[in-house]
């Protein structure tokens, strides 16, 4: 039998490969992880295309209570859905590693992920250092702060991801992002927020800090981008996304 680990994108219920589907079609059970990130669809619009009922999983029955998923693998085809690529998020990991010393049958299905998308914004996705998360209790936390320097020391762009908790509807801002690094000195660098990445019509504004802090982004999740050095392409690339 066969555990499935199936990115599902970015956005809704449609950005699911071909690969994806047929495999969730031919399983019995449909896990949904719910918790590394957001869709911006509805279960029932995922189990209207899928065509199969949806066992949402938070993060203590992935991480901590995976005996049911793994013991069902054991039986029968599983499928356990990850928003975005399947290990952008490394909690993922672990559960392949539990299936296959239970000698479970994996298989992965990649799909886009925010490390991807943000290739939009003109960035040249090799120049990118040290990928930095943000929490939500960051008041006393200085390491996104260390490894953002480490990485402009190098000229390297750094890449923001900031945190959320869907199952509390709560997520960290642009604006939010911008604040907590000023409150910790970082000067009023270039930057460049995203929201809404793999829609239709993200939302990317790009220049100084203090312009960027004051732009209202409807879409989640969301990120923040500092650039390193800038090639004129770059450069050109992201001039696109001014926010005057």
């Amino acid at each position: 039998m066969t555990l499935y680990m199936i990115g599902v994108g970015l956005w809704d219920e449609k950005d699911i490969t071909v690969k994806g589907l047929e495999a969730v079609k031919s399983c019995e059970y449909v896990y949904l992880e719910s918790y590394t990130s957001k869709l911006n669809c509805s279960i029932q619009e995922l189990e209207e295309l899928y065509g199969k009922k949806i066992i949402v999983a938070d993060r203590k029955q992935v991480e901590i209570d995976s005996d049911d998923i793994i013991n069902q693998a054991k039986e029968t085809d599983v499928a356990f859905l990850i928003i975005g690529d399947v290990f952008a998020a490394t909690t993922h990991v672990d559960l392949r590693i539990r299936a296959e010393q239970e000698n479970i049958d994996v298989k992965v299905i990649h799909n886009a992920s925010v490390m991807t998308a943000i290739g939009e914004v003109g960035l040249e996705l090799y120049k990118f250092g040290k990928t930095v998360s943000i929490p939500f209790e960051n008041k006393n936390v200085v390491s996104p702060i260390n490894f953002f320097k480490e990485n402009f020391k190098l000229g390297l762009h750094t890449l923001f991801l900031l945190d959320l908790r869907p199952d509390e509807d709560k997520y960290m801002t642009v604006n939010q992002a911008i604040e907590y690094l000023r409150s910790k000195g970082v000067e009023n660098y270039i930057c460049v927020g995203c929201a809404g990445l793999g829609s239709v019509e993200p939302e990317i504004k790009s220049g100084l800090m203090d312009k960027v802090v004051k732009v209202k982004f409807s879409k989640y999740p969301q990120c923040l981008i500092i650039p390193g050095i800038l090639h004129f392409i770059e450069e050109t690339n992201i001039r696109k996304w001014g926010q005057k």
